[in-house]
């Protein structure tokens, strides 16, 4: 099973970005929002929003590569087909690992079930 995080698997792009926030589909919880966009692809691709409201660049940067490690491990159970965007929020101490694992694959699931059953078939 391929667990590697390829340039494929991200968002880079501004308009990227813009047009998963512009879909308006997000679930949050205490730990993280989570915005969500069909894309048409056969896997899910994930962009990383940190605020500085989060603390200084080391505490952005350890948010970012902990976001990153919970979606390369859990790539392979979560829906595909996603554009997704995770902003972790301000004001809130960087939860254990398995935490933010578990608030990860939960909103991302909730919010693709919703989207599912949007689309017309």
């Amino acid at each position: 099973m391929d667990q590697r995080f390829p340039k494929e698997r991200r968002l880079r792009k501004t308009a990227e970005f813009r047009r998963v926030y512009e879909y308006r589909q997000s679930y949050s919880d205490p730990i993280l929002i989570v915005y969500l966009f069909p894309n048409d692809r056969e896997h899910s691709r994930l962009g990383l929003s940190v605020s500085r409201k989060i603390g200084n660049a080391v505490a952005r940067n350890r948010w970012k590569r902990r976001l990153r490690e919970v979606f390369r491990r859990l790539q392979n159970e979560l829906p595909t087909g996603f554009d997704i965007v995770v902003l972790p929020r301000p004001g809130v101490a960087e939860p254990p690992f398995e935490t933010l694992t578990r608030s990860f694959r939960n909103l991302v699931s909730r919010a693709a079930r919703k989207i599912e059953k949007k689309k017309p078939f």
